[in-house]
């Protein structure tokens, strides 16, 4: 049995090469410059004795303050069993507490360190000289101006405010 696709044989075949017109091609675009990014943070970070996954949970506990695991897992795009595993290393590390929530036994919120808060403004400065060979090959102000493409395609509803 065959599967009701259509043939139009005129449609591009995605790749992420420069110059793809096909409908796939900015997604996959996207894929690769985050695995350029993250290979390059993940540089910055290895000294600290962190991954890039721990920086992301460190980054909504600044942002937010203690925040409950399943808000940490969105906020992240991880899944319950991934943020356990990251919120474990952390508290391992010294770096983050689980508390008890008021009125929910069943609920921990996750807090951030004091060496938590120490190392997360480390790692901002041993990025620093990974970030700028990052965009190093970009011209005058292009690093300002994918920022922005960006901010606005990650973040459409920042326009509308």
């Amino acid at each position: 049995m065959t599967a009701d696709v259509p043939h139009a044989r005129s449609a591009p075949r995605a790749t992420d090469r420069p110059g793809d017109a096909s409908p796939f091609a900015l997604g996959l675009l996207l894929r690769r410059a985050h695995w350029h990014a993250a290979a390059v943070m993940t540089e910055a970070l290895r000294p600290l004795g962190i991954e890039l996954r721990h920086f992301a949970v460190l980054l909504v506990l600044v942002e937010r303050g203690a925040t409950v695991q399943r808000d940490l897992a969105a906020a992240t795009g991880s899944d319950k069993a991934g943020i356990m595993r990251v919120v474990d290393d952390l508290e391992r590390k010294g770096l983050a507490v689980r508390r008890s929530v008021p009125g929910d036994r069943r609920v921990r919120a996750v807090e951030i360190t004091p060496a938590g808060v120490e190392l997360f403004d480390a790692a901002h400065v041993a990025a620093e000289p990974v970030a700028e060979r990052l965009v190093a090959e970009l011209g005058p102000g292009e690093a300002e101006q994918l920022t922005h493409l960006l901010t606005r395609f990650a973040h459409p509803a920042a326009d509308e405010a």
